[in-house]
């Protein structure tokens, strides 16, 4: 008796692996892609500005838009198993945390202040704002217990809650495998604006920096200091300058306004 075998498809073997290569990037809740829904959303509805927010957010455009809530049901659907790298924490992280205060503004339109969304017993940053991995989330939880122990301190330049004095948000979703440079390129950006990142006086010998370098000084302290972590950051006079000055600079930090980034509306919000 003659016995015949299945011969083996080239095609269907080129087509499996073919599909095993795309599933992982389909795993990943959150597109960070240029053509993705977050991508798309940030392009519509944020504006760089010259004014003290830098990027300016129109959450009142985001209410009516559906596509918004469909990036925060994938950013929740995020498996985290799926995040390997350190690059790959951070850049996720950061995304998420600036997704959900976007949303709590959203959610809350029209407030003057993300800080008017909570209470003096419950504020915002600790209320529940999401689930991701299976538990209730916080933007307390997200800066404090997840981004700040991997020991990144340029996440200061990159996570902003939704203030004019937070470091201008980045219209472009952070992505692990460009993430260096685009923290970079935000405290870059962050630290040039004299208003609410670093401004010199020379004659007085003063530096008035962000409050955020002292409400967690603790974190630059790895990086020889916030004097010593800034100064790659810095103009290249600014640096020198600074670096020629290294025992005798007056530190303060500058007013920090907690009104919303939102674009002008009708007086509803700033």
């Amino acid at each position: 008796m003659k016995i015949r075998t299945r011969r083996r498809c080239p095609w269907r073997a080129i087509l499996l692996a073919s599909l095993a290569s795309f599933l992982p990037a389909l795993a990943l809740g959150l597109d960070t892609t240029p053509a993705g829904p977050y991508a798309t959303v940030l392009r519509k509805h944020t504006q760089a500005t010259s004014d003290l927010a830098g990027t300016r957010v129109d959450y009142g455009a985001l209410v009516r838009n559906p596509l918004w809530q469909r990036v925060i049901a994938d950013l929740e659907k995020t498996p985290l198993d799926s995040l390997r790298t350190r690059e790959e924490k951070l850049a996720f992280w950061i995304n998420a945390y600036n997704l959900y205060a976007i949303d709590w503004m959203v959610r809350n339109h029209p407030v003057q202040s993300i800080r008017d969304i909570g209470n003096f017993f419950r504020p915002v940053w600790k209320r529940t704002v999401g689930r991701i991995g299976g538990r209730d989330r916080s933007l307390d939880e997200i800066e404090h217990a997840i981004l700040r122990p991997l020991g990144e301190p340029r996440v200061h330049g990159a996570i902003v809650c939704a203030s004019l004095s937070c470091p201008p948000l980045r219209r472009t979703p952070f992505e692990a495998a460009s993430l260096g440079a685009q923290l970079d390129e935000q405290m870059r950006v962050w630290l040039e604006n004299p208003r609410k990142g670093a401004a010199f006086d020379r004659t007085a010998r003063r530096l008035g920096l962000s409050r955020i370098f002292d409400w967690f000084a603790a974190d630059f302290v790895a990086a020889g200091g916030t004097l010593r972590f800034i100064g790659p950051y810095l103009a290249p006079d600014d640096r020198a300058w600074l670096a020629s000055h290294p025992d005798d600079v007056t530190i303060y930090f500058l007013p920090y306004d907690w009104a919303s980034n939102g674009v002008a509306t009708t007086g509803k919000e700033n």
